[in-house]
């Protein structure tokens, strides 16, 4: 093993794939990525694999936005299918404050050049024939949105940074981050000491203990979160949107020949376990009988249980330690750090490089909530 990098990425999932990616493509010499266990092991593989930019943050509407042009382009850039599938994302609004939060969300993404529109339920119906629309008041509707394979963004991400010349390693933990002074000057792993002067954290969940090696705060929780997936729909439309209502969470969006289906669990108290349980199965039934009593008539025939890696006010950590040099960060995306990965490995690369990015993400520093600047994001599911 070379012992030497001029910068180690740690965490081998979207965020890290990403990075290591934009910057070896930059022609930065020398970038390493550390996986502690297979790539797209962590919380990567357990996403549901939406892709929006129907977000009422600025930031998060330009990310996402980013984000889907090189979704739309990854076959022909990167080489690698990801089986993208561009069918909308289809919020479903059950009462007046949804509805003007999203109307505002709507004119802020038109702004912005994202083709969302606000729509009747009975259109909404149309889209997506699964749901009841008593009770509901309006949607909210992006063509440009939808969903893909997380797994293969990954890989085809991770095979074009090494033909760029980064190197990935897996099986790596990364054990311990040195320093002299506030200068890093490399980081332990299992495989021996590695000597650099730059480390990049994506590594989700797991961020608060890889930032705290190097006396860094990230405020990241784990939350699980699960998942199921049901068998064969007969007649499931082709074009069916992932579709959410809104006010329960319940979302699904085809899945084979059959649905993928979650929704949070307000029961559910931090922490890193993955093992799947049915104390959401209540509130999921209700949730589907209430809003797509169709669902209830299908067989489970797998799931799985991720992490999400909260932050206090559910947005993006983006940034550069101001008390470590050089430590930088994107972690703590709340759920929505997937379908960013591609925007954000751009940003990571430019605040490496000393670049102006696309976006100013200044705001996304973790130093806001010393400053009790928090940044909240309200369309999450």
């Amino acid at each position: 093993m070379n012992t030497h990098a001029s910068v180690v990425i740690i965490g081998g999932g979207v965020m890290g794939a990403a990075i290591a990616y934009h910057l070896a493509a930059a022609g930065v010499r020398d970038v390493l990525l550390l996986e502690r266990d297979e790539l797209a092991a962590g919380s990567t593989s357990k996403a549901a694999g939406g892709v929006r930019a129907q977000f009422s943050d600025e930031l998060n509407i330009q990310l996402g936005a980013r984000s889907l042009e090189a979704f739309g382009r990854f076959g022909e850039e990167i080489g690698h299918d990801i089986g993208l599938h561009r069918v909308g994302y289809l919020f479903l609004l059950s009462t007046p404050q949804e509805v003007a939060s999203f109307e505002a969300g709507v004119r802020l993404q038109n702004a912005l050049g994202v083709p969302s529109r606000m729509i009747s339920p009975a259109e909404a119906r149309r889209l997506s024939p699964l749901i009841r629309t008593d009770g509901l008041l309006a949607a909210a509707f992006s063509p440009d949105d939808g969903h893909c394979t997380p797994e293969a963004v990954v890989h085809g991400y991770a095979a074009a940074a090494r033909r760029c010349g980064a190197r990935v390693l897996r099986h790596t933990e990364v054990t311990g981050i040195e320093r002299q002074g506030s200068a890093i000057t490399g980081v332990r792993t299992t495989l021996g000491p590695i000597a650099t002067d730059t480390v990049i954290c994506a590594a989700g969940a797991w961020s608060r203990a890889v930032g705290a090696m190097a006396g860094v705060d990230l405020p990241v929780q784990p939350l699980r979160r699960q998942i199921a997936v049901t068998e064969p729909v007969p007649g499931l439309p082709p074009d069916l949107p992932m579709t959410i209502d809104f006010t329960s969470s319940l979302y699904f969006h085809a899945e084979g020949p059959g649905l993928l289906v979650g929704m949070s669990d307000p029961d559910e108290r931090p922490g890193f376990a993955t093992d799947t349980h049915d104390r959401w199965i209540p509130r999921l039934a209700a949730a589907m009988e209430r809003r797509a009593p169709a669902l209830l008539d299908l067989r489970r025939t797998g799931g799985w249980a991720g992490l999400y890696e909260v932050t206090p006010d559910h947005n993006a950590l983006i940034g550069e330690a101001s008390t470590v040099s050089r430590f930088l960060y994107a972690t703590g995306f709340s759920g929505h750090g997937f379908l960013q990965g591609p925007a954000v490995g751009e940003v990571v690369r430019d605040l490496y490089l000393g670049r102006v990015p696309f976006v100013d993400v200044a705001p996304l520093s973790a130093d806001r909530f010393a400053a009790d600047a928090p940044r909240p994001e309200v369309n999450r599911v």
